[in-house]
């Protein structure tokens, strides 16, 4: 399964100041997934903090939607 960024994603990707790779790890090892409205939340503790990423799933892909510090 491909995991996409959105241009919002990219863009938040770079005013939270994370990378790309941190983003993926997160979805791949999350701390703590929540399911609600169809959408897929990932959490992840960084040493910054924890990270939330906001997905939608498909059948081919994980598309995230956008990311942000809790």
């Amino acid at each position: 399964m491909d995991i996409l960024f959105t241009s919002h994603a990219e863009y938040r990707v770079k005013k939270r100041k994370l990378t790309k790779q941190e983003v993926l790890d997160a979805i791949k090892s999350p701390d703590k997934i929540i399911k609600k409205h169809g959408k897929y939340y990932y959490q992840k503790k960084l040493d910054r903090g924890t990270v939330e990423i906001v997905t939608e799933r498909t059948e081919k892909n994980i598309n995230i939607i956008t990311i942000y510090w809790l």
